[in-house]
């Protein structure tokens, strides 16, 4: 075997490297966003004069982007027709009491639905059927989420179009001049890893925390005496009744300057007609009424209540617990958190427009199992922050299946709630069966199985176009488009070389094992900064060029590092799944740590040896 010398580092080379690390920084600490970071390096790569205009944006036409923004409207087709809440529903029904049931019900079953959807779209929809089995069952949900989220991981392992990472690396393959892999190459690998990944939550359940404060009765259903306590709602949300003699009767909230002169914001107005209450959320022109009972969020705690009363002649009513949780009224009340790619972080709740949106007032906001005082209006939105929101049951119905930016937790109504196209189910099914039986036979191209399954869909009426274009996660689109050109930037500098004679010099004549370990760890060790998707962009070139330096074949390699970009399991930012059940399931980064840490040893042990049976390198 010759002697590898690793390229020399030249000006190019260490611009952009800098950039690379300047990303990677920005990724790891989420400022800007990881779409803003993307633009950013599509601007200035030009600069370095490593590649041109056109180049660096020649992932926009890159057949891979519409197939991925495809394969988003075939998963939210599937939400929208009530099949994901369908397995949901069947995994409640099935599981019983015995909680060893229950999590390899669950990780099953997110297993097979995460094998043609978003991981992190299957984490937000069985959130709520975590919830709703720990509820039914007895169990703590913290046993039920780490369990969920794993088993989403290792979803992405079982088909080509799990994740995208798989994607990334297929397209770097046949750019190589390779064959891609087909529909179920990765199923050979992801079944054993995740009967293993089964096998593994069974025993490491027990590390697991039986219990956190601020999910201690997690189990029962929440209450609006348990919101009221828990969003410190008794201290700043009133209600008070608008009386005969007040002067805000027949005047309109703006008329009251209610906020001017005492900082009160009326949030919604229950106004009783007929034999049934009626919720309005106000506006500037609204006209006030007597009789009318305001929901007023009071920001300033020194604001004299009695003489608040007093003034506008207002009778204080208590927040009670049948206030708003009758079904048999139009008002509804409910608990939801904000998704891990959702287009309101970093927004003002004012800017998220919730009540425009959704027809849904915001009344209360926890971020980290505490109340967020002052202005809600003037909050940002995090990742995982927990709102609770009250408005028309419609609303919180249509919030369940059409928004993809909130994912709600507990409505205060029965959770088996109709899919916005009930009855398309077997349409659905149809459509995706259809998609899969192309892109195995070949009969056309991956990208046009999955268009021919969305046209369907719309002519079938499972999803509409407006829908469509909501389905479709643009921040992922887009962090894919701006982190294409770094590998196209690092091969055409000698990077790429670089780093694969570096590994190739590390590993010596070692045998195959260890050349594969060794980049599997290293792919697993990025993508505890950076998303895996990222990591597959950034690692694809790099495994290949392995694979050429030591003359072997590039598949083993590919597979190597599709494996190791899912292996995402030790932080709670490894992976935005991981994300969203740190904050329903109240885990802490050691909790993810001590789980996490074996499952990655193992599953690179598992991978490495698989892949060297299965794919030889020679």
């Amino acid at each position: 075997m010759r002697a590898v010398v690793p390229a020399r580092v030249n000006s190019e080379l260490a611009i952009v490297l800098l950039l690379l690390a300047a990303a990677i920084v920005m990724f790891a600490i989420n400022k800007p966003r990881m779409d803003a970071v993307a633009l950013l390096v599509l601007t200035v790569l030009p600069f370095t004069g490593v590649l041109t205009v056109e180049e660096t944006l020649a992932g926009f036409s890159d057949s891979n982007i519409v197939l991925i923004a495809a394969l988003f409207v075939i998963g939210d087709g599937l939400v929208r027709t009530g099949v994901a809440r369908g397995v949901g529903d069947a995994l409640v029904d099935r599981a019983g009491g015995n909680e060893t049931r229950l999590l390899v019900l669950l990780m099953l079953a997110v297993g097979g639905l995460g094998a043609v959807m978003s991981s992190t779209g299957v984490v937000a929809i069985f959130i709520p059927v975590v919830l709703r089995l720990a509820q039914r069952t007895g169990t703590n949900p913290t046993r039920l989420m780490m369990p969920l989220c794993v088993a989403a991981l290792f979803s992405g392992m079982l088909t080509l179009v799990a994740t995208t990472p798989n994607l990334v690396i297929n397209t770097a393959l046949v750019r190589h001049g390779s064959e891609g892999f087909d529909f179920f190459s990765f199923t050979p690998f992801g079944l054993p890893l995740l009967a293993i990944g089964i096998l593994y939550m069974l025993f490491a359940r027990r590390w697991l925390p039986e219990s956190r404060d601020a999910d201690a009765n997690a189990t029962r259903a929440p209450s609006l005496v348990d919101w009221i306590e828990a969003y410190g709602l008794a201290v700043r949300a009133h209600r008070m009744r608008v009386t005969a003699a007040s002067p805000l009767a027949g005047g309109t909230v703006e008329e009251s300057h209610l906020r001017d002169l005492t900082g009160a914001d009326v949030l919604a107005v229950e106004r009783t007609r007929r034999s049934f209450r009626d919720l309005l959320l106000p506006a500037l022109k609204t006209e006030l009424r007597a009789g009318d009972i305001l929901l007023i969020d009071l920001t300033p705690h020194d604001v004299d209540l009695q003489k608040l009363e007093q003034r506008f002649g207002l009778d204080s009513v208590p927040l009670a617990e049948g206030d708003y949780s009758d079904r048999s009224q139009e008002i509804g009340v409910a608990e939801v958190m904000v998704a891990a790619e959702s287009e309101l972080i970093g927004k003002t709740v004012a800017d998220a427009k919730l009540r425009t949106r959704h027809g849904l007032t915001l009344i209360g906001l926890r971020r980290g199992g505490t109340a967020v005082t002052g202005a809600l209006a003037d909050a940002k939105l995090r990742i995982g922050d927990k709102l609770l929101l009250i408005g028309r049951w419609k609303g919180i119905d249509l919030l369940r299946t059409e928004s993809p930016h909130l994912v709600v937790l507990h409505p205060a109504i029965d959770a088996h709630v109709a899919a916005v196209a009930h009855g398309k189910t077997p349409h659905a099914l149809f459509c995706l069966a259809l998609m899969v039986a192309l892109m195995v036979s070949g009969v056309v191209p991956n990208v046009q199985a999955a268009l021919i399954a969305c046209l369907l869909m719309g002519a079938l009426r499972c999803i509409d176009l407006d829908g469509a274009y909501r389905a479709i996660d643009w921040k992922t689109l887009v962090l894919i488009v701006g982190m294409l050109p770094f590998s196209l930037a690092l091969e055409r500098t000698g990077g790429v070389e670089l780093a694969a004679g570096a590994l190739h010099a590390l590993t010596g004549g070692a045998r195959d094992y260890v050349v594969l370990g060794s980049l599997f760890i290293v792919t697993a060790a990025i993508g505890l900064f950076i998303s895996n998707t990222a990591t597959a962009v950034l690692m694809a070139p790099i495994g290949l060029a392995m694979a050429d330096e030591l003359q072997a074949s590039p598949y083993p390699f590919a597979m190597t590092v599709a494996l190791a970009a899912s292996t995402a399991f030790m932080t709670p930012i490894s992976s935005p799944a991981n994300t969203l059940v740190a904050t329903s399931g109240n885990y802490r980064f050691g909790d993810f740590l001590r789980v996490g840490a074996p499952l990655s040893a193992i599953v690179m042990l598992v991978s490495v040896v698989l892949v060297a049976w299965l794919l030889p390198l020679r």
